[in-house]
């Protein structure tokens, strides 16, 4: 099935200046984001405490509830609303205290909203707790996962595009090596990923590992921007959110990959074009695909988003910005990124010169002397003729 006509020729890669100074915006947007809010707004299961879900029969509002509270002694406790019923759902967060029974803690804050709500008009849906222990190692090993996914990621490109395999089992060791080094120096695990994402950034650019790096830019692109649009929504990182950055890198891979496939199908059959007509035509082939399976997989995500209840919606919702970003970018990030190195535009190969051919020179036409016309005798010999006459006679 072809969405889109064959023959089509977009110019994404005229485009690059544009998309990168957008990309650049988003990011910084995310970065600002995050240094103001103090980082994503993390959940119970990382950041440890108390947290109830209460549903209610009529729409209510969260300082009414905070009143409630109060008799429970949660009076300061971070109230926010939940799921797609307006007003009817809610999340109660609360600092973790020592020796608290959950279910006990469940039915004193369903007792206490029911004074001030009514009899049948509250619902404790659950009650969580975790230590600050616990979160923090989630925390830590969420960060881990993120990280070693981009990692094995840059290493197997690294071998499938480049056929180097050498240069990315160095490059798998120089990361080891740092991330020890650095752990010896008493470096945080977030200090430790920075760190060997920028020596993976760099030794690819050293060894002139195009494809890795143009993959993990648009991983490590895609990652911000989605934990971006998070901070700027203000909603909760959980343990899904997690499991749906880890699905979002490999499904904007998947795209990534299947383009430079087609960039090396291409270019190895029109080697005497510039670099990037060869990745415009990539692009353009597969575009038809991409946007089919980026349409069909959405409509999956959009139906959990809008139909799957207040559980799922924050997973969905990730799921959601990830399908676009990551589209966008294995089409205006990965493949462009090709064209900073040295070798960005491959020069055609001359064409054969054949030897000068040997000319004869030109001979020149004798020129004949004319012939004397026939026709008549001359003058003289007409007298010589008259005078013999006039003799005979």
């Amino acid at each position: 099935m072809q969405f889109i006509k064959p023959g089509t020729k977009i110019d994404f890669v005229g485009r690059r200046k544009y998309a990168f100074g957008f990309s650049g915006l988003l990011i910084l947007i995310s970065i600002a984001s995050l240094i103001i809010h103090g980082g994503p707004n993390y959940g119970v299961d990382f950041a440890g405490g108390i947290l109830i879900q209460v549903a209610f029969k009529q729409p209510t509002d969260a300082e009414r509830i905070k009143v409630g509270l109060q008799e429970v002694g949660l009076a300061e406790a971070l109230v926010q609303r939940f799921g797609d019923q307006a007003g009817r759902e809610f999340l109660i967060r609360a600092q973790q205290r020592e020796g608290v029974d959950l279910s006990q803690l469940g039915n004193e804050v369903e007792k206490s909203l029911t004074k001030l709500y009514g009899q049948g008009q509250v619902e404790i849906r659950r009650v969580e707790m975790v230590g600050p222990k616990v979160g923090a190692d989630l925390r830590e090993k969420a960060l881990l996962a993120l990280f070693a996914a981009i990692l094995f990621i840059a290493v197997y490109i690294s071998g499938r595009f480049e056929l180097r395999w050498l240069a990315a089992a160095f490059m798998a060791a120089s990361i080891g090596l740092a991330s020890y080094l650095g752990h010896l120096a008493g470096a945080g695990l977030t200090i430790l990923i920075l760190l060997s994402v920028i020596v993976a950034l760099g030794l690819c650019w050293l060894m002139k590992l195009k494809y890795a790096l143009g993959a993990i830019v648009a991983l490590i692109h895609d990652v911000i921007i989605t934990v971006g649009i998070f901070s700027l929504t203000d909603k909760e990182f959980t343990l899904p959110i997690v499991a749906a950055l880890l699905a979002i890198i490999g499904y904007s891979l998947n795209d990534t990959i299947i383009v430079f496939d087609r960039i090396r199908e291409t270019l190895g059959r029109a080697r005497r074009q510039e670099f990037g007509r060869v990745i415009n035509r990539a692009v353009n082939d597969t575009l038809s695909r991409t946007i089919l399976t980026s349409l069909t997989t959405l409509l999956v995500v959009l139906a959990l988003l809008f139909l799957g209840g207040g559980v799922i919606h924050d997973f969905a919702f990730a799921l959601t910005v990830g399908i676009i970003i990551g589209t966008y970018s294995s089409i205006f990030v990965a493949s462009p990124i090709l064209l900073l190195f040295p070798e960005g535009l491959v020069k055609p190969k001359p064409a054969p010169v054949e030897a000068p051919r040997s000319v004869p020179e030109p001979v020149e036409a004798e020129i004949a002397a004319p012939a004397e016309p026939a026709g008549p005798a001359p003058a003289k010999k007409k007298r010589a003729k008259a005078k013999k006459k006039k003799k005979k006679k």
